[in-house]
């Protein structure tokens, strides 16, 4: 591109095109690079404390004897806490207050979160008897590790997409 039409004077001033480039950012434009790496990094971060979060819940819920419904409300809930919270302790410990780690938490894995609990609990609620099954049963922990396998596969390329576009778990790099 031919900036010469861009410039009045001889010297050339970079923050002249820095609201340009935010323009281009804000229409989708692909200017920070995502490695697969990275995806996968930041798919297992928020994995991990989906994982947790997801178990604890079922765990309750199942141990509880509680309702299909009931169960799954309070592991998909425990989830996302759990998810949140393995970014907002790591941003806090960079030196930011709670309130914006809070916002960085939910910038960064809402979508990852959302997406990985969609995946998973759609598998378990389509694998045949594993709603029924109980803890001691083989049948709940391999509907349940088996949707975290596909759900952590399906989740690595949305993380890829938004980290490259600067969202996400992008949002969470700038303070580690």
């Amino acid at each position: 591109m031919d900036h010469s039409t861009h410039h009045t004077g001889t010297a050339h001033d970079p923050a002249a095109h820095a609201g340009q480039q935010a323009h281009s950012d804000h229409h989708g434009g692909h200017t920070h690079g995502a490695s697969w790496s990275t995806a996968a990094k930041a798919t297992l971060h928020c994995l991990t404390g989906c994982a947790i979060g997801e178990i604890l819940g079922m765990v309750i819920g199942t141990a509880l004897l509680w309702g299909n419904v009931e169960t799954m409300v309070l592991a998909i809930s425990l989830a996302f806490l759990f998810g949140y919270s393995f970014t907002l302790f790591a941003v806090r410990r960079a030196g930011l207050d709670f309130k914006s780690a809070v916002k960085v938490a939910l910038a960064a894995d809402t979508v990852s979160i959302a997406v990985m609990e969609l995946v998973d609990n759609g598998i378990i609620a389509l694998t045949p008897g594993a709603m029924d099954a109980h803890l001691s049963d083989g049948l709940f922990w391999s509907a349940l590790l088996g949707g975290f396998a596909v759900a952590f596969l399906i989740t690595t390329p949305v993380n890829k997409w938004m980290i490259g576009r600067g969202k996400g778990h992008a949002v969470v790099h700038a303070y580690h």
